[in-house]
């Protein structure tokens, strides 16, 4: 074997080694990838899944549920063709079903008090990660600029109307401990969260009850009929416990169509 063939055959050994490094270097990439593909996918599902069961009940309209429920179908569609081990199939079958029921009008859900701070920085946290969500889908091209428009309003005034929730709820303990002053401060600022979304035709009627109530308390403290009041309190509060309920207010969360 002459030199030149040595060379050539050591060559080849140098490029076919190479070769197989950088192969299995590839490999491995595509492996990462894949994993962080898996991971980040599955990280999606937990926060659009979380999003969906723990927004309180009232505050979710059918297009908000449907939004939510559409990119989980994505989600698990990803996760089935990367054949994971996860249960995206379940996942996707349970989503579908889900997404019947809020079509047909049968997914009723319970409402939820916002009776603390705690609470109400909890539900603030949910909300603005559904307004990011709805961001990303619309930077994304997965809804248009309209859909996008007018969820994320709705979301932000449904951030606001969750301190007014809050100060509501304060103002109620007040009034039954007898603390007309400190009642009429909160709702003070129940009319003030809900003033930052006057484009909100849901909001404006809010922030007139608040002030019919607020002189109510105020001509009760100058010496007014203590049970006038406390038909009309309960009267209020019915009406704020109803105020995402019923169907005027989807129809009304419809206003920037």
């Amino acid at each position: 074997m002459d030199t030149t063939t040595i060379v050539i055959f050591f060559a080849v050994i140098v490029f076919v080694s190479i070769g197989l490094v950088v192969l299995s270097q590839m490999r491995e990439r595509a492996k990462l990838e894949r994993a962080r593909k898996v991971t980040a996918l599955e990280d999606s599902y937990n926060r659009t899944n979380r999003l969906l069961n723990e927004i309180p009940g009232q505050y979710l309209t059918a297009d908000l549920k449907l939004l939510l429920l559409t990119r989980i179908e994505e989600i698990c569609g990803e996760l089935a063709n990367l054949k994971t081990q996860l249960p995206a199939t379940q996942w996707l079958s349970e989503a579908r079903q889900l997404k019947q029921k809020v079509v047909e009008g049968n997914d009723q859900r319970a409402p939820v008090k916002i009776d603390s701070p705690e609470k109400s920085a909890y539900v603030k946290e949910l909300l603005q990660s559904l307004f990011k969500l709805i961001e990303s889908l619309h930077k994304s091209r997965r809804i248009d600029g309209a859909v996008a428009k007018k969820n994320l309003k709705y979301v932000l005034f449904l951030v606001h109307k969750t301190h007014a929730d809050l100060h509501v709820f304060q103002a109620r303990e007040f009034i039954r401990q007898d603390q007309l002053r400190k009642a009429i401060h909160a709702y003070h600022l129940a009319s003030t969260e809900l003033g930052k979304s006057s484009d909100n035709p849901l909001a404006l009627k809010a922030v007139k009850s608040f002030r019919t109530r607020i002189k109510e308390l105020e001509a009760l403290m100058a010496g007014g009929s203590t049970s006038d009041s406390s038909d009309k309190q309960r009267r209020m509060d019915k009406e704020w416990d109803t105020f995402l309920h019923d169907d005027e207010w989807k129809k009304m969360a419809d206003y920037d169509k």
